[in-house]
């Protein structure tokens, strides 16, 4: 049996991730010992650190925090996130753009260390190039796609046991630029990227229009059938979580890679409107814990 341990950080204490982390650990019922419990003590046996702060902004952030010194000491080999709110945390004064950007600078070890943003479900994996960013301001490079492309290819092969991972890239323009009509990134930046990564090894292919990519990756996933790729980059967050979370609602789990551990979250927000009802759905918590058992 896997004896690794994962930590669960039960999220903004104003939102659902308590009543999603309570139900989801009745419904998967792990062992005592390969789950801690960081934040709220939930009355089900499992270890737990419990934090206490008035400041949600602070007490979201250190939470992740004692996650990551207890990754450096060896103590635990991933960790789930229960969700939290970006408001909160910059008005408590942590600028960051979301959990993911905060768990890579907590746990890089090296400048080679980066976090990457995955969402899984199934077979369905789409990576995104860039994340919170102002669409204006969004830039990509081909060392950029080099880089992530190679982290994610890691993934795949490692942790997925994908010998030869399949990898689709999204062009960042509609139609795939045209030609250069309606943009030059792919010919100038794009097409050069995957041309290097299948110089070093890599299945990368595209760039392919986006909407008709991922028209045929939808139509695999809804039938359950193997997609033709084993994983597609989107270059920039709208482009791929529009069509993820179309598919999927919220049953594709937010996971990072390219750090000492993997993350796993739900794709669920706070929803501080039915906090307290007893109404929550805990299958994005679930799923994010069941599949991080699997990986780690």
């Amino acid at each position: 049996m896997n004896k690794s341990k994962i930590a669960i950080t039960t999220g903004d204490p104003l939102g659902i991730g308590e009543e999603i982390t309570y139900k989801a650990l009745l419904a998967l019922n792990p062992p005592k010992e390969q789950v801690l419990i960081i934040g709220k003590d939930l009355g089900l046996g499992y270890e737990t650190i419990e934090l206490s702060q008035k400041d949600i902004g602070k007490y979201c952030f250190e939470c992740l925090r004692t996650a990551c010194d207890l990754v450096h000491l060896g103590q635990i080999q991933g960790i789930v996130t229960g969700p939290v709110s970006k408001e909160q945390l910059n008005k408590s004064g942590y600028h960051y753009s979301g959990q993911t950007e905060i768990l890579e600078k907590m746990l890089s070890v090296d400048k080679n260390d980066k976090g990457e943003m995955l969402f899984i479900a199934n077979e369905l994996r789409v990576m995104l190039l860039t994340r919170h960013l102002p669409l204006k301001n969004i830039e990509i490079s081909e060392d950029m796609i080099i880089e992530k492309v190679q982290r994610l290819d890691k993934f795949l092969k490692e942790k997925c046991n994908i010998p030869y991972p399949k990898i689709a890239l999204c062009a960042l323009n509609p139609h795939a630029g045209e030609n250069g009509i309606l943009g030059n990134e792919e010919i100038d930046t794009i097409i050069p990227a995957v041309q290097k990564l299948n110089q070093l090894g890599i299945f990368a292919y595209g760039p392919y229009s986006a909407d008709g990519l991922f028209s045929n990756a939808g139509k695999k996933y809804l039938q359950n059938k193997k997609p033709d790729y084993d994983a597609i980059v989107a270059m920039y967050h709208d482009q791929g979580l529009c069509a993820v979370k179309a598919l999927t609602g919220n049953d594709a789990v937010n996971t990072t890679i390219g750090l000492k551990v993997i993350r796993t979250s739900p794709s669920s927000g706070t929803a501080y409107d039915i906090k307290g009802k007893n109404i929550a759905n805990p299958d994005g918590m679930i799923d994010a814990i069941r599949l991080l058992l699997k990986l780690i």
